[in-house]
Formats: C-alpha cells, sequence, structure tokens
C-alpha cells in the first residue's frame, strides 16, 4: 500500500458577504420564518456572485438558534427555496451567538483541505417567530394517550387534560443551569469589573454613530440587501448620544444599588440573517473574483460560568473570548497590537469593556478605541444570534480591502452556555 500522500492547506478567500437589514422583534419582520430571511440572503449572495450555475458552490452551512421543529433542516430546504443549485449539499449547525461564526469555519476548513472550492456560510434567527413548546404536562398526557392500547385507555389518558395544561411553554432567554437572563449574568460580570454607566452609554452611542457613518459612506451597500420594506438595520438610530443614553432607566442588574444596564446599552431582540461566501484562491481566480481578505486562524472557548468565578469576574457567562483570543494569538504568534481593526460583538456595552479589561488583564495589549468596531456592531445593528457572525465576517473583510496596505483584524464573539468563538482576517 502507497502512504498517504500530505495534505497542503490552502488559503481561505472570503468574496463577499450578503444580509438582510436585521429589524426589532415584532417589526417588519414579524411573520417572515428563518427560512424566508435565510433565503432572502442567499439569494442576494447569488445574484450578486452568480452563482445560479450547476456546481458554483460545494456547499452551504447555516443554523438558526430559535428553530421551529420545522427548521430541523433549515440549511437544505433554504437551499431548494433559493436561486442557489438544488444539487447544493447543506447541514445545520448551532452553537448560540456563536453560529454564523462557526459555520464559516466549518465551511473554511473544507476549503483549506481541499474537500470542496467554494461554499457559503451563515445563519438567521427570528424572535418574533419563536416556537412556542407544548406545556410538558399536556406533552405527557399526549404521549400516554398515543401508547395507550385500547380506545377506553386513550379516553382515559385524555381525561387529564386540564385547562392549565394549555399554557404553551414560551421561551425564555435564560440560561438553563443558573435561570438567570443574558442580561442579568452580564451585569453580574459588570459589576465584577467595575464597569461604569457612562462608559457603556459612550461605547453604544459611538456603535449608532459608527454604523451611520458607515451607511452614509456607502460601505454597506453591496452587503446588505432590501427585504419587506427596509434598506437599512432598524435599530439604527443615527442621533444616539451619551446624553439621550443617560436618561433610559437601567434594566438588568435591578437587584443591586446603582445598576448600569439599560435597553440603550444592552442589544435588542432582533430578526434578521446573513450568509458570506467563501473561496480557494484558484476558484476566485478562474471568475475574476478579488478576495476581500483570508480567514487564517480561529479558536473557540468556553468558561465554568456555573462552578466558576462568575462573580469575580473571571468566569461570567459572556467572558469566554477573554481565554480565547490569548490562546489563538500565542498561536498565531501576535498581538493586539499587530491588529489594525477588532470586530467586537456588542452583546451588551458591559461585556465588551469586560472583555477588554480581561484582556488587559492577560497581559494584551490595550485597544485603541478608534479601531474597534469602527462600522458599529450589534448594539446598532441588533443581534438575530445565529446571524451575527456572518455579518461580522463579511463587514471586517470589505473594511480590510478597503486598505491599500496589508492589514490584519481580529473578531471576537461571546455566545451563550459560557462560550466564546474567534478569528482572524488577515489581507495580504
Amino acid at each position: 500500500m502507497s502512504p498517504l500522500k500530505p495534505i497542503a492547506v490552502r488559503r481561505v478567500a472570503i468574496i463577499g458577504g450578503t444580509r438582510v437589514p436585521f429589524a426589532r422583534s415584532d417589526g417588519p419582520y414579524a411573520t417572515a420564518s428563518n427560512q424566508e430571511m435565510l433565503t432572502a440572503a442567499l439569494d442576494g449572495l447569488v445574484e450578486r456572485y452568480d452563482l445560479g450555475a450547476p456546481g458554483a458552490v460545494g456547499e452551504f452551512v447555516a443554523g438558526a438558534v430559535l428553530k421551529h421543529s420545522r427548521d430541523f433542516n433549515l440549511a437544505r430546504e433554504t437551499v431548494l427555496g433559493s436561486r442557489l443549485d438544488a444539487r447544493t449539499p447543506a447541514y445545520d449547525i448551532q452553537q448560540a451567538c456563536g453560529t454564523g461564526l462557526q459555520a464559516v469555519i466549518a465551511a473554511a476548513n473544507k476549503i483549506a483541505l481541499g474537500q470542496t472550492e467554494a461554499a457559503v456560510a451563515g445563519g438567521a434567527d427570528t424572535a418574533s417567530d419563536a416556537p412556542l413548546g407544548v406545556n410538558d404536562d399536556l406533552r405527557k398526557v399526549l404521549l400516554e394517550a398515543r401508547r395507550a392500547r385500547s380506545f377506553g385507555a386513550r379516553l382515559r389518558a385524555l381525561a387529564k387534560v386540564r385547562p392549565g395544561h394549555l399554557v404553551p411553554d414560551v421561551p425564555r432567554n435564560a440560561e438553563p443551569r443558573t435561570h438567570l437572563s443574558m442580561g442579568e449574568h452580564a451585569a453580574v460580570t459588570a459589576r465584577a469589573w467595575g464597569i461604569t454607566r457612562e462608559a457603556q452609554d459612550e461605547l453604544a452611542a459611538a456603535s449608532h454613530q459608527r454604523l451611520a457613518a458607515a451607511y452614509e459612506r456607502g460601505l454597506l451597500t453591496d452587503l446588505v440587501v432590501p427585504f419587506r420594506g427596509l434598506a437599512r438595520d432598524q435599530n439604527l438610530r443615527p442621533g444616539s448620544t451619551v446624553e439621550k443614553l443617560a436618561t433610559l432607566k437601567p434594566v438588568f442588574g435591578l437587584d443591586h444599588p446603582e445598576p448600569t444596564m439599560t435597553a440603550g446599552n444592552s442589544t435588542p431582540l432582533t430578526d434578521g440573517a446573513a450568509v458570506v461566501l467563501l473561496a480557494s484562491e484558484e476558484w476566485a481566480a478562474a471568475r475574476g473574483l478579488a478576495p476581500l481578505a483570508y480567514l487564517t486562524a480561529y479558536e473557540t472557548a468556553a468558561v465554568d460560568f456555573v462552578h466558576g468565578d462568575a462573580a469575580g469576574g473571571e468566569d461570567g457567562l459572556l467572558m469566554a473570548p477573554a481565554y480565547a483570543v490569548p490562546r489563538m494569538l500565542e498561536r498565531a504568534g501576535l498581538g493586539l497590537e499587530d491588529f489594525d481593526l477588532i470586530e467586537i460583538h456588542e452583546a451588551f456595552a458591559s461585556q465588551v469593556l469586560a472583555t477588554l479589561a480581561a484582556w488587559e488583564k492577560r497581559g494584551l495589549a490595550p485597544v485603541d478605541r478608534a479601531r474597534l468596531n469602527v462600522a458599529g456592531s450589534s448594539l446598532a445593528t441588533g443581534h438575530p444570534f445565529a446571524a451575527t457572525g456572518a455579518r461580522i465576517v463579511a463587514t471586517l473583510a470589505k473594511l480590510l480591502a478597503e486598505r491599500d496596505a496589508p492589514a490584519r483584524g481580529l473578531i471576537s464573539i461571546c455566545a451563550a452556555g459560557g462560550q466564546g468563538v474567534t478569528a482572524i482576517l488577515e489581507r495580504p
């Protein structure tokens, strides 16, 4: 038997991305499903990069966090309803708020190993059309009735149904292990790191102002496709200022004196979808497409927010990037000072500021705020959970492509369950 030939790892190019404008929940997209939004984003990509021909891309990878049972094969059903070749394989992936970036990583790995030449990755989420679960007591009664061996036994089982069983289980934004919402967890972390209200409002105002400027200068023209009457992110407030945000009442951490987290410095519930086109350099060259940037490294991490030092700030629910980024940088032989742009997902302003403080505590260089989220981030755009990673990848790649000189960008995304997904993009 001849020995296996070593596999040459190839560079993975980011060609471009598209997304629908993000909308506040129960707004313009209130009746839009995950599949409908994801299909709109995918069709925009297919049209922009002429991907409708048979076999144009090798795979579609996507996911959603809030999924109905009908979404069990979301990625594949999206392909079948889109302009992409129906013979394109697809599969779902999910890692809470890191889903979109993890989908990009999964697609990139296959391209890097030569298993496919091009792939599309992304995600969608609707907080408006969140699934309502059957009351668990009712579920048990119905299962008992189904297992019944006789009509009489079935009737006896169904006779156990009570009015209270008809109340559905509404999904909650809470961790199953702690029963605390993400906002309440973030409030604990904010107190541990001494994050002030003013600092949070400053970061939130800057996010809105920078996203507004990005729209005005045309950065997002080829990244955002109109959908259901929206052409821009609905959550965007161009006139946001620290003074206006200071008038809002706190909504998280109210069980402690001087709470600092408000609706203005926290991400709203949002609907939307985003996708990214990745490819080998050969595939791109054959089609005359210039890569925006290259995905060169990625790292994931998790913290024990249940039993660890959450109160001390080290193992807060959203602090995993504080561990993932230093590991990734050590492996890549880089420091934060080596990055021209840094993108930190803004689940909450306090979480961004705590992450920056944790990086410094771990010996990393302070981040120049002029390089942080330069086109705004989730506080301004909103945060459809599974779509955020793809949005950030496409936006950062476009920002890097605008530079004449070589440039490097960092992505940091926190996720429910105490997880973090991070990556490095480079433009040679």
